[in-house]
């Protein structure tokens, strides 16, 4: 495992993080036996940096207790205030207690300000005393770093990284995003003032690891022992890149935790080759030409009113157009028919709800309908009388 140094305070830090908000889940909870085989398989391969959020639900109390059986002081817990959620300046202790009870810790290690987007979402919270709380915790010892998690334009994440002295940031970066939301010009911003950037979102919520079969072409023709995954070709890109500190992946399996961890051990001191930087560039225009909405799976956008699951219906579409008709048409009816409740894209209302809190911004009620036009086919429809007629509904 390679590990950066963190020059706010010269933390050793994983360059692999372990994001632990799609641990698997057995009905509506965590799979707690199988978080803590992916956790424990993170630590024994070097990886000391664990992400969660108060949102993430069960999460806080997975990795919690896993922690308590004696790895507490193996990782560095991050965490994220819902400062949406404060309403009066109690309310950040209440938060913030409650996480450390989730946490059964005394302390974070790196405590965020969970999606801060623009400086009128830093002003409504500095209002209730955000700074001079921040500094009270990091001096009693139980936030060790404060920073912030952010989507939104390049121009609004400069000014909040000026708007107050930061410890660190997180962004979504890819080689997809290189140049969308915080993008390079942020990630270069942030490093040159110092601060320390965590990446999410390196395989774009899982798809740059299912890339379009030209995508998978022109890497397999370049290492042509195949000796990278594509989802190993996507972190590469990041671990390459001098500025990135830590880079999170959403492992739910140990399997996954050796792919990437593998991946983070190797050499990047001499960075990309112009080679290598072409082959990203060519790949970039192939993903870029298939993908219909721009979704990262993160669920800001649930829950539903009327039970879409908005982030499937968006993989099933982005399957349609990448993978063809029948792969895409097979995922949209597994993953939103064959239940007792269906989760299909036609039960959109369009009350608008879900587009208050995505961070890619899409036009989330035109992309529900689009869904419905090309997966919601005859095709499907008859597919979807007959599991009913023979009784395929879970729990019928």
């Amino acid at each position: 495992m390679n590990y950066r140094v963190n020059p706010k305070n010269n933390d050793r830090l994983s360059l692999l993080g372990l994001g632990c908000m799609r641990f698997t889940k057995k009905g509506t909870v965590i799979d707690q036996e199988n978080a803590e085989r992916v956790m424990l398989s993170a630590i024994e391969q070097g990886i000391n940096y664990f992400d969660c959020a108060y949102i993430y639900p069960g999460i806080e109390v997975s990795v919690g207790k896993f922690l308590a059986k004696g790895y507490r002081d193996k990782v560095h817990i991050a965490t994220k205030l819902p400062h949406y959620f404060v309403k009066r300046p109690g309310d950040l202790d209440r938060y913030f207690n409650e996480q450390l009870r989730r946490l059964q810790t005394d302390r974070i290690d790196y405590y965020l300000m969970h999606m801060l987007g623009d400086m009128g979402s830093w002003e409504r919270i500095r209002q209730y005393g955000i700074e001079e709380w921040a500094e009270a915790k990091k001096a009693s010892g139980q936030i060790r770093n404060f920073g912030f998690s952010f989507h939104g334009s390049s121009e609004s994440f400069k000014k909040l990284v000026d708007a107050y002295d930061w410890d660190f940031c997180m962004i979504q970066y890819n080689y997809i995003d290189e140049t969308s939301q915080a993008g390079v010009s942020g990630l270069r911003y942030a490093s040159e003032k110092g601060l320390p950037v965590i990446i999410m979102e390196p395989l774009r919520g899982g798809r740059l690891a299912n890339i379009p079969s030209e995508a998978k072409a022109l890497f397999d023709r370049f290492d042509t022992s195949r000796s990278r995954t594509y989802a190993q070709w996507a972190l590469r890109w990041l671990f390459c890149q001098k500025e990135v500190t830590v880079v999170l992946s959403g492992m739910n399996t140990p399997g996954q935790v050796l792919e990437n961890s593998s991946a983070a051990s190797e050499d990047y001191q001499s960075g990309l080759s112009d080679e290598e930087k072409e082959l990203y560039s060519k790949v970039r225009d192939i993903i870029r030409g298939k993908v219909k909405v721009p979704c990262t799976g993160c669920g800001y956008c649930m829950p539903c009113p009327r039970g879409v699951d908005i982030p499937v219906c968006f993989n099933c579409l982005n399957t349609r157009y990448s993978e063809g008709w029948y792969m895409g048409m097979k995922e949209y009816f597994m993953c939103t028919t064959l239940g007792v409740d269906s989760t299909a894209a036609s039960k959109c209302i369009k009350c608008g709800k879900c587009e208050q809190h995505c961070p890619q911004e899409i036009e989330i009620r035109n992309m529900l309908e689009l869904v419905t036009r090309k997966l919601e086919t005859p095709a499907y429809k008859v597919a979807k009388r007959v599991s009913k007629i023979i009784g395929y509904y879970k729990h019928q």
